[in-house]
């Protein structure tokens, strides 16, 4: 079987590809999609095919899919643009009769209120009209989405979000990437929607808590309302647009979007999940 990783130059599919060699697929049946070959040559160096995959530039792809079975489409970074983006692989993959086709989503998709939950909703309804064999990967917030809170609360002793008590069930990059490479390589998994996240659901208080155990000096939680979170925003230099997200974001998280997690990451990974301080650890 040929896997296609599209975003292979990416954070989450260099991890990707990593274990699929780990898990024992041969480079051979490995293509790495990347925008730009010169940002490659590391992947090409593990001796896995790499083919221009640019979602801007649909006439990229289907080269890239000759003779592939399976693709993983990692969701794009632009928000706002990331349905058409990803409009493109699906039709590319469903014109070249890919048999297994798996995406990562965002945690409840079709329902969450999360304000990134819209782009994925529709890319997810797009692949389900395409009639490709889907598997939907719903991952919940990587760990490593908090390194700028890390290094700034390495510096103030203080962590400031709008989150209130909500619940984060993070986990490690590599344990969502991990997940990846099972279900395409594993038989099986087509027609799931996998819910992902970390064994444990933790408060920004624990976060405080870990980062003050990864930097070794005192962290405090302070809890921003709406208003303040916005005026320490714009204090900050921050545009409209920007201060709109992070705070929609915020009060996405303080309504339990990113809380939910059942041990179904853990499960097909075959190992507990990164816990929290340990993953914060790794990037300090």
């Amino acid at each position: 079987m040929t896997i296609l990783v599209t975003g292979a130059t990416g954070q989450l599919g260099r991890l990707v590809i990593e274990r699929l060699l780990a898990r024992g697929a041969s480079p051979e049946s490995i293509v790495a999609g990347v925008r730009d070959v010169a940002k490659a040559t590391d992947l090409s160096a593990l001796g896995v095919t790499v083919a221009v995959v640019d979602y801007d530039r649909p006439e990229t792809i289907p080269a890239a899919l000759e003779g592939v079975d399976a693709v993983l489409l990692v969701s794009g970074s632009e928000v706002g643009r990331r349905v058409a983006q990803h409009q493109a692989v699906i039709d590319a993959a469903a014109a070249a009769g890919v048999t297994k086709f798996v995406y990562t989503s965002a945690p409840k998709a079709p329902t969450s209120d999360l304000v990134l939950a819209p782009e994925h909703k529709a890319t997810e309804e797009l692949i389900a009209a395409s009639g490709l064999p889907a598997v939907i990967l719903r991952n919940n917030w990587y760990t490593e989405n908090y390194a700028a809170d890390l290094a700034r609360a390495a510096e103030t002793g203080v962590l400031a979000a709008g989150v209130g008590d909500g619940r984060v069930a993070s986990a490690s990059r590599k344990d969502f990437a991990d997940a990846a490479a099972v279900v395409l390589l594993e038989d099986g998994h087509i027609g799931e929607a996998y819910e992902l996240g970390g064994d444990v659901a933790w408060t920004y208080t624990d976060l405080a808590a870990a980062i003050a155990e990864v930097t070794g000096r005192p962290v405090e939680y302070q809890q921003l309302s709406t208003e303040e979170q916005t005026a320490s925003l714009q204090a900050a230099g921050l545009d409209a647009g920007t201060v709109g997200f992070v705070v929609a974001l915020d009060a996405g998280i303080r309504n339990g979007a990113l809380a939910d997690t059942d041990s179904t990451l853990a499960r097909l990974i075959g190992r507990p999940t990164t816990p929290l301080v340990d993953g914060l650890r790794e990037i300090a």
